[in-house]
Protein backbone atom coordinates (compact mmCIF):
# COMPACT_ATOMS: atom_id res chain seq x y z
CA UNK A 1 0.00 0.00 0.00
CA UNK A 2 1.32 3.03 -0.75
CA UNK A 3 1.20 5.98 1.95
CA UNK A 4 -0.61 8.43 -0.14
CA UNK A 5 -3.63 6.04 -0.48
CA UNK A 6 -6.20 6.28 2.42
CA UNK A 7 -6.87 4.34 5.07
CA UNK A 8 -10.36 2.77 4.78
CA UNK A 9 -10.85 3.54 8.49
CA UNK A 10 -14.68 2.17 7.93
CA UNK A 11 -13.41 -0.96 6.62
CA UNK A 12 -10.95 -1.51 9.88
CA UNK A 13 -13.33 -0.57 12.42
CA UNK A 14 -15.99 -2.99 11.09
CA UNK A 15 -13.39 -5.59 10.66
CA UNK A 16 -12.66 -5.02 14.31
CA UNK A 17 -16.26 -4.92 15.61
CA UNK A 18 -17.08 -8.18 13.72
CA UNK A 19 -13.99 -9.75 14.88
CA UNK A 20 -15.09 -8.68 18.77
CA UNK A 21 -17.86 -11.66 18.22
CA UNK A 22 -15.41 -14.76 18.06
CA UNK A 23 -13.80 -13.62 21.38
CA UNK A 24 -13.64 -15.95 24.12
CA UNK A 25 -14.06 -13.81 27.31
CA UNK A 26 -16.05 -15.46 29.58
CA UNK A 27 -14.56 -14.18 33.11
CA UNK A 28 -13.56 -10.54 32.05
CA UNK A 29 -16.99 -10.12 29.67
CA UNK A 30 -14.64 -7.66 27.63
CA UNK A 31 -14.99 -9.02 24.01
CA UNK A 32 -12.11 -7.46 22.05
CA UNK A 33 -11.56 -7.28 18.38
CA UNK A 34 -8.69 -5.95 15.87
CA UNK A 35 -8.40 -5.62 12.47
CA UNK A 36 -5.04 -3.97 10.70
CA UNK A 37 -4.31 -2.89 6.87
CA UNK A 38 -0.78 -4.78 5.81
CA UNK A 39 1.18 -3.21 3.38
CA UNK A 40 0.43 -4.64 0.89
CA UNK A 41 -3.66 -4.25 1.43
CA UNK A 42 -4.88 -7.22 3.14
CA UNK A 43 -6.89 -6.47 6.17
CA UNK A 44 -6.12 -9.22 8.98
CA UNK A 45 -8.16 -9.44 12.48
CA UNK A 46 -7.96 -10.64 16.09
CA UNK A 47 -9.61 -11.32 18.61
CA UNK A 48 -9.27 -11.95 22.83
CA UNK A 49 -8.95 -15.00 24.17
CA UNK A 50 -8.93 -15.65 27.95
CA UNK A 51 -7.91 -18.27 29.89
CA UNK A 52 -8.59 -19.09 33.69
CA UNK A 53 -5.03 -18.83 34.14
CA UNK A 54 -5.25 -15.18 33.64
CA UNK A 55 -1.70 -14.96 32.49
CA UNK A 56 -2.55 -16.92 29.51
CA UNK A 57 -4.60 -15.00 28.45
CA UNK A 58 -4.44 -13.15 24.53
CA UNK A 59 -5.10 -10.56 23.85
CA UNK A 60 -6.97 -9.24 20.14
CA UNK A 61 -3.98 -7.55 18.84
CA UNK A 62 -1.68 -10.91 19.53
CA UNK A 63 -4.21 -12.81 17.38
CA UNK A 64 -4.34 -9.69 14.54
CA UNK A 65 -0.17 -10.55 14.72
CA UNK A 66 -0.50 -14.11 14.06
CA UNK A 67 -3.04 -13.21 11.67
CA UNK A 68 -0.40 -11.35 9.97
CA UNK A 69 2.02 -13.89 9.70
CA UNK A 70 0.07 -16.64 8.88
CA UNK A 71 -1.34 -14.99 6.14
CA UNK A 72 1.92 -13.84 4.36
CA UNK A 73 3.87 -11.35 6.78
CA UNK A 74 4.48 -7.83 5.65
CA UNK A 75 3.56 -4.61 7.68
CA UNK A 76 1.03 -2.96 9.86
CA UNK A 77 0.21 0.21 8.21
CA UNK A 78 -3.32 0.78 10.47
CA UNK A 79 -4.74 -0.90 13.49
CA UNK A 80 -8.08 -0.53 14.34
CA UNK A 81 -9.25 -1.91 17.82
CA UNK A 82 -13.10 -2.12 19.62
CA UNK A 83 -15.01 -3.91 22.37
CA UNK A 84 -18.08 -5.80 21.40
CA UNK A 85 -20.18 -2.82 21.11
CA UNK A 86 -17.88 -1.52 18.55
CA UNK A 87 -16.66 1.33 20.60
CA UNK A 88 -12.68 2.56 20.22
CA UNK A 89 -10.52 0.53 23.02
CA UNK A 90 -6.49 1.24 22.75
CA UNK A 91 -4.53 -1.18 23.12
CA UNK A 92 -2.72 -2.19 26.70
CA UNK A 93 1.23 -1.97 27.06
CA UNK A 94 1.82 -5.39 25.72
CA UNK A 95 0.06 -4.86 22.76
CA UNK A 96 1.58 -2.22 21.84
CA UNK A 97 4.80 -3.64 22.06
CA UNK A 98 3.78 -6.23 19.36
CA UNK A 99 2.24 -3.26 17.19
CA UNK A 100 5.52 -1.58 17.32
CA UNK A 101 7.49 -4.89 16.12
CA UNK A 102 4.97 -5.78 13.22
CA UNK A 103 4.08 -2.26 12.12
CA UNK A 104 6.72 0.47 13.52
CA UNK A 105 6.41 3.68 15.21
CA UNK A 106 4.25 5.11 12.32
CA UNK A 107 1.64 2.62 12.43
CA UNK A 108 -1.90 4.45 12.13
CA UNK A 109 -3.87 2.98 15.67
CA UNK A 110 -7.61 3.90 15.90
CA UNK A 111 -7.49 7.07 13.77
CA UNK A 112 -5.77 9.42 15.89
CA UNK A 113 -2.69 7.98 17.21
CA UNK A 114 0.63 6.09 15.88
CA UNK A 115 1.81 3.35 17.72
CA UNK A 116 5.11 5.90 18.69
CA UNK A 117 2.79 7.80 20.31
CA UNK A 118 1.97 5.02 22.29
CA UNK A 119 5.35 3.62 22.94
CA UNK A 120 7.33 6.53 22.81
CA UNK A 121 11.27 5.43 23.05
CA UNK A 122 10.59 1.66 22.48
CA UNK A 123 12.83 -1.32 22.46
CA UNK A 124 12.92 -3.14 18.75
CA UNK A 125 14.52 -5.31 16.66
CA UNK A 126 17.02 -3.02 15.36
CA UNK A 127 18.00 -2.62 19.43
CA UNK A 128 19.43 -6.26 19.47
CA UNK A 129 22.83 -7.20 18.05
Amino acid sequence: MSTEQAIPWSELWAAAHRASASAYAPYSKLSVGAAGLTDDGRVVTGCNVENASFGLTLCAECGLVGDLHRTGGGRLVAVAVTDGDGNPLTPCGRCRQLLYEAGGASCQVNETLTVGDLLPGAFGPEDLP
